[in-house]
């Protein structure tokens, strides 16, 4: 009589191999794995696909639709954010692991994001998209295709335009909303905006001169590739901040070549009088007319019309 030992090793044996052959033909008929080896026929041997099976099943045991996945976060594989590639190596089939559609959009989210440095503005101006941009009447049309074009020169070009665009109206008209869509869709080719809404600004400058770090900021400030003033006109203005801040910072543009957009609830006229006294009463119009030189050098003027949308706003 058979030892059961023996029978027992024989029928795992038996099992053994009927999973194998099974596991062997679920590999084997895979679409993915049947495309890799119709694509490397010259290649890949029977006796190369027999020692790469492990191989294969861990490929084919990956996620490869990473949009079943609503994040990199969830992602099943083994490797978050990566899925298999079959390739061969060496004489021997292997798996590499490239970075999912899921991933590569999260990175260019955020390296798009870290193109934009922002001081104290919105995080819904943050997120503006061109397209999104407001076209209700004519001066809107207007400004979302200066927006337009002004984006398809540095496309075309390669390069940025010397002069950037002064935005001016009413409150709660969208201006705001205008500079963030520009800069997105500068953060899309890897130009990077420093956005920067100026009271705020002003006042953290001011506090600035005791920890000694002013002259940084003021440096970071002026030499982006791309800078953005919203609110021009609203700060409380003093000689210092208008003469040393505010004028170093635009002489600087105007002497580099840099663009500067500008959003304010005045007009040029209007920033002029504005710059012409300080909070102190002082006067002095020839300071004031000379930053507007830089600015009207830097910048085209114009009007944006519409309603206060803030008024609509709900919390």
């Amino acid at each position: 009589m058979e030892p059961i030992n023996s029978r027992l090793t024989k029928l795992m044996d038996s099992q053994f191999q009927a999973r194998f052959h099974e596991m062997q033909k679920e590999i084997l008929e895979d679409k993915g794995v049947q495309k890799f080896l119709a694509e490397n026929d010259q290649l890949a041997s029977r006796e190369m696909v027999e020692r790469g099976l492990g191989k294969l099943y861990e490929y084919v045991n990956q996620q490869h639709d990473c949009g079943r996945c609503e994040s990199v976060a969830t992602c099943k594989n083994a490797i978050n954010g990566f899925i298999p590639k079959l390739t061969i190596i060496r004489g021997q089939i292997d798996v590499e692991y490239v970075p999912c559609q899921t991933k590569r959009m999260e990175d260019a989210r955020r390296k798009a994001a870290s193109m934009i440095s922002s001081m104290h503005m919105p995080k819904d101006v943050l997120k503006a998209k061109i397209n999104d941009l407001d076209t209700s009447n004519e001066s809107k049309k207007a400004i979302r295709a200066f927006a337009e074009l002004f984006i398809q020169n540095v496309r075309h070009t390669g390069n940025l335009p010397r002069t950037g665009y002064y935005i001016y109206g009413n409150f709660g008209v969208g201006k705001s909303f205008v500079l963030g869509a520009i800069a997105n869709e500068l953060a899309s080719m890897e130009i990077k905006t420093v956005m920067v809404y100026v009271p705020d600004f002003l006042s953290e400058i001011k506090s600035s001169i005791q920890d000694q770090s002013l002259q940084e900021k003021v440096d970071f400030v002026k030499k982006a590739p791309v800078l953005m003033l919203d609110d021009l006109g609203a700060e409380n203005l003093s000689a210092w901040t208008r003469d040393e801040i505010i004028g170093t910072i635009l002489q600087y543009r105007m002497n580099e070549g840099l663009p500067v957009f500008i959003t304010s609830n005045y007009n040029y006229d209007q920033l002029e009088n504005h710059f012409a006294t300080t909070q102190k009463g002082e006067v002095d119009v020839l300071k004031a007319a000379r930053i507007m030189e830089r600015i009207k050098a830097l910048t085209t003027d114009v009007e944006m019309i519409g309603e206060n949308r803030r008024l609509y706003q709900t919390d």
